[in-house]
């Protein structure tokens, strides 16, 4: 069978320890994982070599990145003990994930493209300053004196299992010389080892890359020990970490598409955009909509979109029509179908998806569980009106437009379609919404140069004043 091992300062390490990660659809064994203990992830952590990355200018691990891209999309790299192409990295993660493989080449892309155009995600990030000034420490930029040094000597991040596009936040940090701990979903190692494969491969030193499958108490360890670090995970598990600076989260999103006065009236218009925002990606991402704002015909748009995503079916994974994800955990699925109904007994809600489509939301097939995508009509005060799942959900609810931009809540991105120039203010002025998209723009369609969550290079990196007064003899013989 085949081994997945620790990552020791990018050596491999097999641990007498060790979990099986099955097939979500056979419940065969594909691989065996080793697991690091807590001790041994915080001897390596202290240990790492925090500058091993200096040794480069940043132009040229960008340029480093290119090869790490083309290797990671159509290479052979070693995961574990065995070599792995492209075509294998697909069928594996769709496995143990159950996430269509169709889903699973899209999101592989986002990578690519990820590691291919890393100049200008860095470019966004920095705000296009002249990167020479990171190699440096300071640096003339349009005649401002800039100074910035690298808070974070190491960078972890606690890695989700239900979509492989998320790595993209974390890529960037080895173009910023930091050196990485990563921590994968227990169900996805395959996509963090490819990717550090990848980068080895291209010529990234083995030392900057660590990579410790292992459980809740080590997870902690890594967040209590690193300098700065990315979590991924649901409300429960980010709350307990809401107030350490140190910590970039990435929980629910509660994205939502906000219609405004003059969008409601010609709401036929926006349905393809609406249910393309709420069931892309098999709606396991946190910037899918998981809720609809209209000042009027929320009935008619509920219903519009609901006998659109009705018709998608439960699908093996191997099936190119497949559009939502088998849950490779059944009694998840299970649990959320039981929070939902239970939601539903609550005046105020209904199902308009299962009206039109006359079968339960649950499907179940020997191991095999899907939750079919469910369009909820509901007040903005009913508890459903604020859930997020990891299947295509959404509420839609009616609101007035004036109370809109303050109803919507805590917003990862919020699309507001209209050109109703006071509905446009009042939500631009909304400091809850943390990526706005102005007119008809799917909520999972970002830009490079817009983080959507947080800021990657404000986390690693900190900017300090700085004056200088040396003779340009003194300053070449000080910091040649």
């Amino acid at each position: 069978m085949l081994h997945i091992p620790i990552l020791r300062h990018g050596k491999p390490y097999e641990s007498v320890d060790k979990t099986t990660i099955v097939h979500h659809a056979t419940g065969e064994p594909v691989a065996q994982v080793s697991q690091a203990n807590s001790g041994l992830i915080s001897r390596d952590i202290h240990r790492m070599n925090y500058d091993v990355l200096e040794q480069f200018k940043v132009k040229e691990l960008i340029s480093m990145y290119k090869k790490a891209a083309e290797i990671f999309i159509s290479g052979t790299v070693l995961i574990g003990d065995q070599k792995q192409d492209f075509d294998g990295y697909i069928n594996t993660l769709s496995s143990t994930t159950g996430m269509p493989q169709t889903y699973c080449r899209t999101n592989a892309k986002k990578i690519h493209r990820t590691m291919d155009e890393v100049d200008q995600i860095i470019a966004g990030l920095t705000r296009g300053f002249d990167l020479s000034i990171l190699d440096r420490g300071f640096g003339d930029d349009d005649g401002r004196m800039l100074s910035w040094y690298r808070e974070a000597k190491t960078f972890g991040a606690i890695l989700p299992s239900n979509s492989p596009g998320v790595h993209s936040l974390w890529i960037p940090a080895i173009a910023l010389k930091t050196p990485i701990v990563l921590k994968p979903g227990r169900e996805e190692p395959w996509s963090p080892l490819r990717i550090i494969q990848s980068f080895i491969a291209a010529g990234f030193p083995p030392e900057a890359f660590g990579f410790y499958p292992t459980d809740h108490g080590g997870s902690g360890v890594i967040l209590s020990t690193v300098d700065r670090a990315m979590l991924f995970g649901d409300a429960g598990t980010t709350k307990m970490w809401a107030h350490d600076p140190r910590i970039e989260l990435h929980g629910p999103g509660w994205s939502k598409v906000i219609l405004g006065p003059d969008a409601a009236e010609n709401w036929e218009q926006y349905v393809d955009l609406i249910a393309a925002s709420i069931a892309a990606n098999g709606g396991r991402s946190c910037i899918n909509a998981s809720a609809v704002y209209t000042p009027k015909n929320a009935d008619k748009i509920a219903h519009a979109v609901a006998a659109k995503l009705a018709k998608v079916k439960a699908l093996p994974a191997n099936d190119p029509a497949a559009e939502v994800a088998a849950f490779a955990n059944p009694t998840m699925a299970e649990r959320m179908n039981g929070a939902i109904d239970a939601g539903l007994h609550i005046e105020g809600a209904k199902d308009v998806t299962q009206e039109i489509r006359g079968t339960p939301r649950l499907v179940k097939d020997g191991r095999l569980a899907w939750l079919l995508p469910t369009i909820i009509r509901c007040d903005k005060d009913h508890p459903l009106a604020t859930k997020e799942y990891l299947f295509p959900f959404a509420a839609v609810i009616e609101c007035p437009a004036e109370e809109i931009p303050e109803a919507i809540g805590q917003t990862l991105v919020g699309t507001v379609v209209s050109k109703d120039k006071k509905f446009i203010r009042a939500c631009m002025a909304a400091g809850h919404i943390d990526r706005l998209n102005i007119g008809p723009i799917e909520t999972f369609k970002l830009s490079w140069d817009q983080p959507h969550e947080g800021n990657l290079f404000n986390l690693l990196y900190r900017q300090r004043a700085f004056q200088l007064n040396l003779a340009e003899a003194e300053l070449a013989a000080a910091f040649s």
